[in-house]
This record gives structure tokens, C-alpha cells and sequence, in this order.
């Protein structure tokens, strides 16, 4: 029986000063002294084998922007001061001096020292402002993407989301999983373009299919509620000069049966992966991505396949099946899933991405989504020749 694994953040970054995030990290106050203290000490002890030591105390005024692109404003105002009274001393101190050259370097020295702390806060403000940005892009990211594993009473699906932009967490790429009245009903998207510009479709997507899901018994009722989505957004869209997009998507139904539903609408069919085979899903007809239903006149159909018991069903966006070595060629997908066959769900999809990224350099040129749908080792109903259950199973 499958376990659903669970995910948690166990630690917290610790706070280095009162009143900072815990998401901005700045060096311990303790060690900036003592790095601060070790600097003066060397400019300190090569300046008296020199015969000018005042000239090397000028070195230190560069530690204050050390201190404004590693420290906080506190420990950078720390480090100011501390470097304005070690070289502005010593040459207040010389006999002999100019006064007027004396005037214009404890100037310099303290415009310099103004402007590290300055820097330091603009600095903090703009990763302050960076982090909130990523916490709301995380929130939305768990709205629209269900975190994996999801375990259901027919399948394990477990995977890997990976947006091109690591710094906006989402991407075009969509998926979802429903347990539902007729079985498990699974959704892998590619929205047209990537980044927040596609949120919107995605969402639109998402929502309703986590509604449809539940309310339609057939996988092409369904599949028509997500196509009317897409054109109501097209349609708001056009309506603040927005372009339209479409979504290249499939959707897959799994029961207690040996076979399953599929309906594939302009994007990469999935793989079984069973007793050391991988077989690509064959579909009786492939349909055009979603929001462009009106193009054509043929209504979209769904196609079986045989999804016998411990078997794997792999689904994945063109981020995978389209990424390029530096010499141009396409990640050869089907080859590598032949080593890959009787491991979990978790090893296969990460395993992929990591193979994918070895292949590609660690160039990644799309939004990457793998999904892995582990079907339960206990034998369904088998199935006539004629392909219908037998009364029996029904019971």
C-alpha cells in the first residue's frame, strides 16, 4: 500500500539583529567586529614597515563597502565609525599636517562612510521587498499547483515542478490531480508563454478543472469545461488588451479498471512503463490545445489504453521532450526512460529532470513539469476480450 509522504519545513532562519527578517541574511554583529579589528590589525602591522603608515591606514576606508554589500545598516554604520576613528586620529594627530588637507580627507572619509550606510539600507529595503515578492509568489504557487504527492484510492502521482525563472516560482505549467466519484482525474498543461504573464490562464485552468472534475462523469465533458475557460479568460483578456493563449493540455482518467481515459489536446502523449517496457500512449485522435476548440469542427474523443496494475504512467510538458543539448539535439526522452522502469515515482521524476539537466549543460530554455502515476500493485478486474468488464467485477 502506498504511504503519502508529507513535506515539512522543520527550521527557520535565525534572526542576526533585532527588527531584521529572518529571510535576510547578514553576517553575526560578533563576527563583522572581529573581521573588522583583523583587517585594521594587518593595514595596522604592514604600515609600521612602511615608511608611511598613515597613507595604508587610507586602505581601511574601503572596508565600509565591504560591510554595505555583505552587512546591515547597524553593522555597517559599526564599520564607518570604527574606520573614521582609526584614520582620521592618526592624521589629526601627525605634527606637521595641513590643515586643509587634513579637512578635505576627514571629509572624504566620512561622505565615504555616509554612503556605505546608505547603501547597506537600500540594500536591505530591496531584498526586504524581493522576499515579500516571493512569499506572495509562493502563496499563489500553492493556490494554483497542489503540492506533491497526492495519494488517491487508484494512484500515487508524485513529480517535479520546475519554472524556467526560479525567482517567480510559477510558470506556464500547470497540473492537478481530483479524486473523484468515477476515479482519479490527472491534468498536465502548458500555458502559452511563461512567467506571471501566464498566471492568469493557469488559474483559469486549474480552477476549472478542480470544479469540473467533481461535476462531469465523462473525461470529454470535463475536457469542454476547461476549453470554456480558456476562451472566458481570452475573452476578458482581449477586453484590457491582453493577447490571447491557449493551453496545450491532456487528461487522464484512472479507475479500478486495467484500462484508462485519456484526452490529449495539442500537447506530448504520456509513457506506460510496465515490466521493463516503455510504450507510448497511443490516442485514436489528437485534438488541438485548449481555447482554439473553435478551429475545428471535430469534437474531442477519448482514447483507452491499457494501465494494468504496478504500472507508471509518465506525463510532461514539451520542457522536458524539447530541451537541447549545446549541439541542438532534443532530449532523447523514450531512451532514457528504458533504465528507469521499477523504480518509485519520486526516483523517476527527479532522476529525469536530472538527467535532463546533465544533457542540457544545466541550460534550461522552458517551465519543466514530470509527473509520475503510480498505479497500485493489487490486480484490477481483467477485462474481456471484448474489452468490458465482466458482471461479476461490477458487483
Amino acid at each position: 500500500m502506498f504511504r503519502r509522504l508529507h513535506a515539512v519545513r522543520a527550521s527557520m532562519d535565525r534572526l542576526t539583529d533585532r527588527g531584521e527578517s529572518a529571510s535576510i541574511r547578514t553576517p553575526p554583529t560578533r563576527t563583522v567586529i572581529l573581521a573588522m579589528v583583523a583587517a585594521t590589525a594587518v593595514v595596522v602591522a604592514v604600515g609600521l614597515l612602511t615608511a608611511n603608515p598613515v597613507f595604508l591606514l587610507g586602505l581601511l576606508v574601503f572596508l565600509p563597502a565591504f560591510a554595505a554589500a555583505l552587512c546591515n545598516p547597524r553593522q555597517t554604520a559599526l564599520v564607518s565609525a570604527w574606520v573614521s576613528a582609526v584614520v582620521l586620529v592618526p592624521v589629526v594627530l601627525q605634527p606637521g599636517g595641513e590643515l586643509i588637507d587634513d579637512a578635505v580627507l576627514a571629509l572624504l572619509v566620512v561622505a565615504f562612510d555616509a554612503m556605505a550606510v546608505y547603501g547597506s539600507r537600500v540594500r536591505i529595503t530591496r531584498e526586504e521587498e524581493l522576499v515579500r515578492l516571493r512569499s506572495s509568489a509562493a502563496a499563489m504557487q500553492r493556490q494554483i499547483l497542489r503540492p506533491l504527492p497526492v495519494l488517491t484510492d487508484d494512484v500515487l502521482v508524485d513529480g517535479v515542478y520546475e519554472p524556467v525563472q526560479q525567482d517567480e516560482l510559477v510558470g506556464g505549467d500547470i497540473y492537478e490531480v481530483a479524486a473523484t466519484p468515477w476515479g482519479t482525474r490527472v491534468l498536465i498543461g502548458d500555458v502559452q508563454g511563461k512567467g506571471l504573464a501566464a498566471i492568469g490562464a493557469a488559474m483559469a485552468v486549474v480552477g476549472a478543472f478542480r470544479e469540473a472534475a467533481h461535476r462531469e462523469a465523462t473525461l470529454t465533458a470535463l475536457v469542454d469545461a476547461l476549453e470554456t475557460a480558456v476562451v472566458r479568460h481570452n475573452d476578458n483578456s482581449g477586453q484590457r488588451g491582453e493577447p490571447e493563449r491557449f493551453v496545450s493540455a491532456l487528461v487522464v482518467g484512472v479507475d479500478k479498471g486495467a484500462e484508462a481515459q485519456i484526452v490529449v489536446c495539442g500537447h506530448p502523449p504520456p509513457y506506460v512503463l510496465h515490466d521493463e517496457a516503455v510504450t507510448t500512449v497511443a490516442t485514436q485522435q489528437e485534438h488541438v490545445p485548449l481555447g482554439l476548440g473553435a478551429l475545428v469542427d471535430e469534437p474531442r474523443m477519448v482514447s483507452w489504453f491499457a494501465f494494468p496494475a504496478g504500472s507508471t504512467l509518465l506525463l510532461c510538458t514539451d520542457g522536458l521532450t524539447e530541451a537541447r543539448a549545446l549541439g541542438g539535439g532534443f532530449y532523447p526522452l523514450e531512451a532514457r526512460l528504458g533504465g528507469r522502469t521499477d523504480i518509485t515515482a519520486s526516483r523517476l521524476t527527479r532522476s529525469l529532470v536530472a538527467d535532463m539537466r546533465d544533457f542540457t549543460a544545466g541550460t534550461q530554455q522552458d517551465d519543466v513539469a514530470v509527473l509520475a502515476v503510480r498505479r497500485s500493485p493489487h490486480q484490477p478486474p481483467e477485462l474481456h476480450s471484448d474489452g468490458v468488464l465482466p458482471v461479476d467485477a461490477l458487483r
